[in-house]
């Protein structure tokens, strides 16, 4: 029996957060990787679809992947790669984009809202936004994949890249593998610390609100002394009436293993809650930074990862692109069409 083939990516917009690691990347290195034949992929193209600084793209991607690393996932059990070191995820974008229709992507939530904030900010809106998810679906297909670990804002661009298959499987015969969004058994949910009704989320890129990976033990501390409670005195587990002190709860649960709930019990004040947040977001960031700190130490080990990572990763998305192409039409490379035959 084939193991389930698992894809998800991170976007080096901004630098990683504590909501991305405890929501997902700790998840990758735990389970994911060792259940499944997964690959985790640093999406830089995707990066380029808003205003960007060259640089920070690339010095905000080689991070990205060295905290993969640190955070676990191991380089011999799953495959650790750059979106653009492999060509099959563009080959397919436009193959794709010639089966999703305008309509389906003017309809994207994630669409609507960036595009209008770009708006707002009197900049334009780039084409590749508006296209992004196809190439999403095509990171997704390129693979076989059979589930995607997303959040939320993500399940309605898994349902697309569904729908895209599907759609190219009737027109053309069937090429690709229909994949499903997951989401973690108990998904950690981590909110912005001053404002808990908002993600914490990386491209917001300043803020007391958001704990990134890499924030030293006494800026974590400050941040989460910091954070904004709810008005009344008493600790108690409610993220519709308490969402400030919710979140606290959640990130220690998350942290210690625990249930918020449960937590909110051992509380008499909102300080001794915040302390222990605190040390326990610490305590959960130290081997990941101290990992960091040795990969960063040696740059080649890095570089040798996403060298090997691309070359299995085109070796595996290739034959089911090459055969998306033939599918939809076109013609093989001469050198790999059977000979001509010889005019007589």
């Amino acid at each position: 029996m084939e193991m389930t083939r698992v894809f998800s990516g991170i976007k080096p917009t901004g630098h990683v957060t504590l909501g991305n690691y405890l929501g997902a990347m700790r998840r990758w290195a735990d389970v994911d990787q060792y259940r499944a034949d997964s690959l985790f992929c640093i999406v830089d193209l995707h990066a380029l679809t808003v205003d960007h600084d060259p640089a920070r793209v690339r010095r905000l991607s080689r991070q990205g992947a060295t905290l993969l690393l640190a955070a676990g996932l191991d380089p011999e059990v799953c495959t650790v790669y750059l979106q653009s070191h492999v060509d099959e995820h563009t080959r397919l974008s436009y193959l794709l984009e010639c089966v999703a229709t305008d309509g389906e992507m003017r309809r994207m939530i994630q669409y609507k809202e960036k595009s209008a904030r770009e708006r707002e900010r009197g900049g334009s809106v780039r084409l590749s936004l508006l296209t992004y998810p196809v190439l999403m679906a095509a990171d997704i297909l390129a693979f076989g994949t059979d589930e995607v670990p997303v959040g939320d804002d993500q399940v309605q661009h898994v349902e697309l890249a569904r729908d895209l298959a599907v759609r190219f499987n009737q027109r053309y015969g069937h090429t690709f593998v229909v994949p499903k969004a997951t989401g973690p058994e108990v998904a950690a949910r981590v909110m912005n610390l001053q404002d808990p009704t908002s993600k914490m989320g990386k491209s917001e890129d300043s803020g007391p609100g958001i704990v990134y990976l890499l924030d030293e033990p006494d800026v974590v501390r400050k941040k989460v002394m910091r954070a904004v409670t709810d008005s009344g005195r008493e600790v108690v587990y409610d993220r519709e009436t308490r969402p400030g002190v919710a979140n606290l709860l959640d990130i220690l649960a998350a942290c210690t293993g625990g249930e918020p709930a449960a937590l909110a019990g051992a509380y008499q004040s909102y300080g001794a809650l915040k302390k222990d947040t605190a040390e326990a977001v610490v305590e959960v960031l130290r081997p990941v930074q101290e990992r960091h700190r040795e990969l960063c130490a040696d740059p080649s080990h890095v570089d040798g990862v996403l060298r090997d990572g691309a070359e299995r990763a085109r070796a595996m998305a290739r034959p089911t692109v090459d055969a998306a192409y033939r599918a939809i039409g076109l013609l093989p490379p001469v050198s790999e069409a059977a000979p001509v035959a010889a005019g007589r």
